[in-house]
């Protein structure tokens, strides 16, 4: 029979889940409090649009409360991963940050592509948008953004950027919702206000769709991007006593946390201890994958190669 071992780098497996359930023990503060800005930052804008009248402001306090809603959503998700305990839960619950980028994503892209279709609409028919109430509110969500993004800065995860995307977008905003009230102000020419709207649209839709692509990467389990399959499998069968590596599989669990599985195979009277020491300093030094599972076989066991799915 083979030799199943579990190979871990410098982390074992429960310090990298305890690694990770203290990087979303971090984490809770800073959504914590841009989430309550976002809100804060939203009730201002909804308030004043309405009074004024201000389709500018209201368009970007809908990206408000989308950019409220995205770090509620990783919040949740880093309060949830963290928490979670139960046995079935193998892998516990990290995937749910992925999730809430993809949501975030998908939310910004709606937004976007609303604000392309009010934008175009404003084109040909400018509302009278009172340049004052528009600059002051403006000047007020881009010093609440300016403070979340700081308070998100150096986030690895996914959810953590996806929030710190939304914000990002946001702060974009606030400065065409600035500019445009100063502009209506000195100018009067209240048409800057659609141009800007279409202007921070096309700037979030690319952003938005990156995300979305890193989101499924992820939920499809594709190897990571950074990681070269052809050169690491190269590696392990280079290593002494390896005579061949089957059923390898590279995928990602969530952020900065990547899983290996393979087959070695070695070469008879091979010391299988040596091997996987050997393996696991390879995997984690020169490709970055501290969390590997590895089957070692003798060169005279047959049927692990034999894939029936």
């Amino acid at each position: 029979m083979g030799t199943d071992a579990h190979a871990h780098g410098s982390h074992g497996g429960h310090n990298h889940g305890s690694a990770l359930a203290r990087s979303g023990e971090a984490a809770k503060r800073p959504l914590t409090i841009a989430l309550g800005l976002s809100v804060v930052t939203f009730g201002v804008q909804i308030v004043v649009g309405v009074a004024t009248g201000s389709l500018a402001l209201l368009a970007d306090s809908a990206h408000v409360l989308t950019d409220a809603l995205g770090i509620a959503l990783a919040l949740a998700a880093v309060v949830v991963a963290s928490r979670s305990r139960r046995p079935e839960h193998t892998f516990g619950l990290y995937r749910l940050e992925v999730l809430s980028a993809l949501t975030n994503a998908v939310l910004l892209l709606l937004v976007a592509g609303w604000a392309l279709y009010e934008a175009i609409g404003r084109i040909q028919d400018p509302p009278d948008v009172p340049g004052l109430p528009v600059l002051v509110v403006g000047a007020i969500g881009l010093v609440t953004n300016f403070i979340s993004l700081r308070l998100l800065s150096g986030g690895e995860s996914l959810a953590a950027e996806g929030a710190r995307l939304d914000v990002l977008a946001d702060t974009v905003g606030s400065v065409a919702v600035v500019v445009g009230g100063a502009v209506i102000m000195a100018t009067g020419w209240t048409v800057i206000d659609a141009w800007l709207g279409l202007a921070i649209s096309l700037w979030i839709i690319p952003r938005s769709i990156r995300l979305a692509a890193s989101s499924l990467r992820v939920l499809v389990e594709a190897a990571p991007s950074d990681v070269d399959l052809d050169g690491l499998e190269g590696d392990l069968r280079a290593l002494p006593d390896v005579i061949d590596v089957h059923d390898l599989h590279v995928w990602t669990l969530t952020s900065d946390m990547e899983l290996l599985t393979a087959h070695v195979m070695v070469s008879t009277g091979a010391d299988h201890h040596a091997v996987l020491d050997r393996a696991r300093s390879l995997l984690s030094e020169q490709h970055g994958i501290h969390h590997a599972t590895l089957q070692v076989e003798p060169e005279d066991h047959a049927g692990c190669d034999e894939l029936d799915w």
